[in-house]
């Protein structure tokens, strides 16, 4: 098995960014051959390859997209295509510091479709054999084809990679806008064609579209091949602003596309034209905790010792755990309200916001664990001092994989039950580069179907290293959901796994689209939890946008964007969004266990008015 295929088989695979883009910014005139600075300037091209490893690149590109004799001859440099070939995988090399594997670049020749019937398709496979032959030999770790406009001259360079080496291949293909290549190839029959090649381990699309068409494409390919797909799209269309050709597409940009990639399966992710160290880096910061988190629900399996003398205890039933199992178990409807911990260390004002809704009959508040990876106090800390201080109201504690190892979250647990906590929600988290301190470490030991399932297990007296406890917990389980994930299918195979590791109830993302919730409880009818539906009643028009473009995994339906555009001050604003929410609710009454109301910016009144306790007047 090759360098790379051991790759693919255990992780997310990230490609590297643009090297002309790169070689352009630092002043290399655009009619330079590029690829001949391997000979005369290879500090730069080094540079930019250690920029590319340090933003986290799995593999480098070598800079030899066109170093064929056919291109280097408008150049007057046929002779040297060895040379350059063979030099590009050493600056490479030597820049990686065998940190991240040596791609071996190889471009279509550069022959224009004029030219096609002039050149002999002998000369088309000697300058790929002769390139290849080049990069082969002076080691590099696999072969990518990328850019490929035609059919015909992709499967031409790979078999003319099979009668020189066995290094495994990255094929990769360029599209309009019509899903066919420049020279009226479908895609998906292409990429089908070429995945047939053993040599080949990945195919997919690179260059020419950018990252939200890319995406649209996606389901094509997943459609035509079963082999890993790899996608590197531009950062965007270029755009000429004052004479210099631009790409659009931030970094956080192509990120969240990134992030949508991974989820819809794409196993290599990198970029194409306009795409920087900066693009990759955020890109790899996005995607990567998310993939160490899916990995991590095997780790119990993986890391548990074999127990030797199991005695599994029957667990407390859900209706005699707490006051919200019980109301669970009843079909009573539940109003819960969403209340974040303070900044910092002064709970005063959280409890009379808790006192407000004990008060007024809420049956629980949610305490969120570093919402949006967000440092606040303490979430456990906050539960227990609303323990003490509100007695008569239950706490659902938010309990994050994403900052603490087993140890610790099997210790915290534990702790949980010793002090009288009941009720804890399990979620993965958000990785740490949407908060504050994007550079932190997200852990990611478990998550949170895994989580779940040491839940279930402390309940039955098991602790993780499969060891008895001296007494069982007896915490009502509870875990996340989202009806309009960008990938529904994961997302209620994972919901799916939830509940198979004992989930006992389930809380949703806000809710803005009764439709949506609909069809994810269909799809969802045979997991027997009750749901509770997350509501958010918006504040503002600009607070509908925040949540409809930075929230994950929160989709606002264009219709109720546009119903808050019309308001006419903050006040309207925040009656137009406690009414939105209250007519959401009642039309999803008959089909949730009941609601966890967010407390928008802390407003406790607005979440209260949407439950019904107050009047609208009154927020």
């Amino acid at each position: 098995m090759t360098e790379l295929n051991k790759l693919l088989d255990k992780q997310i695979v990230f490609g590297d960014g643009a090297m002309g883009t790169m070689l352009y910014s630092k002043g290399v005139f655009i009619n330079t051959c590029f690829e001949e600075l391997n000979l005369t300037n290879p500090q730069l091209v080094g540079q930019i390859h250690e920029m590319y490893v340090s933003a986290g690149s799995n593999f480098i590109e070598t800079n030899t997209y066109g170093a064929n004799e056919l291109h280097l001859a408008r150049f007057g440099l046929a002779e040297k295509t060895a040379q350059i070939n063979t030099e590009a995988v050493k600056i490479a090399k030597q820049a990686s510091a065998g940190k991240a594997l040596i791609a071996g670049s190889i471009g279509p020749l550069g022959v224009k479709i004029t030219q096609a019937g002039l050149i002999s398709e002998k000369d088309i496979s000697s300058a790929f054999t002769n390139q290849i032959s080049a990069l082969y030999q002076a080691g590099a770790d696999f072969l990518l084809f990328e850019t490929f406009h035609s059919l015909k001259d992709l499967l031409t360079a790979i078999v003319c990679a099979s009668k020189i080496c066995n290094l495994a291949i990255i094929a990769q293909m360029a599209v309009n806008d019509q899903n066919e290549t420049l020279y009226g190839d479908k895609i998906d029959y292409a990429l089908a064609k070429v995945a047939e090649f053993e040599q080949v381990a990945a195919v997919g699309l690179n260059c020419s579209i950018g990252p939200a068409e890319m995406l649209e494409v996606l389901p094509l390919i997943k459609n035509a091949t079963s082999k890993p797909i790899a996608l590197q799209p531009n950062a965007g269309l270029p755009q000429n602003i004052d004479g210099r050709t631009v790409y659009m597409c931030t970094p956080e940009y192509m990120a969240e596309y990134a992030k949508r990639f991974y989820e819809k399966g794409v196993k290599i992710i990198g970029g194409c034209c306009g795409t920087t160290p900066a693009h990759i880096k955020e890109m790899v910061k996005t995607v990567r905790p998310l993939h160490k988190a899916d990995l991590s629900s095997a780790v119990i399996e993986l890391r548990s010792p074999e127990p030797t003398h199991i005695s599994l205890q029957k667990p407390v039933e859900l209706k005699d755990k707490s006051k919200f199992g019980a109301k669970l178990v009843s079909g009573e409807k539940i109003y819960s309200v969403e209340i974040s911990p303070p900044k910092g260390t002064n709970v005063s004002a959280l409890i009379e916001k808790v006192k407000l809704c004990q008060q007024h009959g809420i049956d629980a508040v949610n305490i969120p664990d570093g919402p949006r990876a967000s440092s606040r106090l303490s979430a456990m800390i906050t539960a227990i001092k609303i323990n003490q201080l509100c007695p008569n109201i239950e706490t659902i504690l938010h309990f994050c994989c994403r900052d603490r190892n087993i140890i610790a979250m099997q210790s915290d647990l534990l702790g949980i039950q010793a002090v009288d906590l009941k009720n804890v929600l399990i979620i993965t988290g958000d990785p740490p580069k949407l908060g504050e301190y994007p550079d932190a470490t997200a852990v990611f030991d478990l998550d949170s179907i895994a989580l779940t399932k040491v839940v279930s297990n402390l309940n039955r007296g098991l602790d993780i290293a499969g060891n008895n406890l001296p007494s069982k917990t007896a915490l009502v389980t509870g875990v996340g959901a989202n009806p309009v994930a960008s990938d529904l299918d994961r997302e209620i195979l994972r919901y799916k796994k939830k509940v198979e590791a004992g989930a006992e109830f389930s809380i949703t993302q806000p809710v803005f689209d009764e439709k949506s919730l609909f069809k994810f409880l269909e799809l969802t009818n045979d997991c027997k939890i009750p749901v509770i539906a997350g509501i958010w009643p918006f504040t503002s028009y600009k607070n509908a946008e925040f949540m409809a473009n930075e929230v994950p995994g929160v989709v606002v339906p264009s219709e109720i964007l546009h119903r808050m555009s019309k308001t006419k001050d903050q006040q309207d604003g925040k009656r137009t969004g406690v009414q939105i929410a209250m007519e959401l609710m009642d039309k999803i009454k008959d089909v949730v266990a009941g609601y966890a109301i967010s407390a928008p910016f802390g407003n406790v009144n607005m979440a209260l008015a949407c439950a019904g306790k107050i009047g609208i007047d009154k927020i």
